[in-house]
């Protein structure tokens, strides 16, 4: 947070850092829920959801009924987080999903829904480049109207 005077600039306070996901150990494929939690920085309830949704292929259950993650699910669970990162709709990554499990046939429609978002994710990089460029000018700008406001108080 920023503190000039008597005003607070809530905007200028830096952003938070996220949680780090924790490295995999070597040599294992079996991991609890907890484990996956610390791994992806999901929440144990995002990972049910998942998987009753059908976003999340079946998981393992241990002789307790303690679901048990494979090297191979947090694989998938990164890619999920590609997706989301994508702006995809749950319900196109449930399809997706679904495709996935179809097997090869489904090559076709998987590479269309991926081309689809892609085309997404570039029009969304254009309208970012075109904003970030608008931002750019306007500080350009106060840069600009605050040395000259210094110039001005000093003299």
């Amino acid at each position: 947070m920023e503190t000039t005077g008597t005003r607070t600039d809530h905007c200028a306070a830096p952003p938070q850092p996220q949680p780090r996901p924790l490295r995999r150990p070597d040599g294992r494929d079996s991991y609890t829920i907890s484990e996956v939690v610390a791994f992806t920085g999901l929440t144990a309830h995002t990972l049910r959801w998942y998987e009753r949704i059908g976003l999340m292929p079946h998981v393992d259950r241990s002789h307790t009924g303690q679901r048990r993650y494979s090297n191979r699910d947090l694989d998938w669970l990164e890619f999920v987080g590609k997706l989301r990162l994508t702006g995809m709709p749950v319900a196109d990554m449930v399809r997706y999903a679904e495709l996935v499990r179809e097997g090869d046939a489904t090559f076709t429609e998987r590479f269309d829904l991926l081309e689809s978002t892609r085309r997404d994710v570039l029009a969304r990089i254009s309208e970012l480049r075109d904003t970030l460029a608008v931002l750019d000018r306007k500080i350009d700008f106060y840069a600009d109207a605050c040395r000259v406001f210094e110039k001005e108080k000093v003299g």
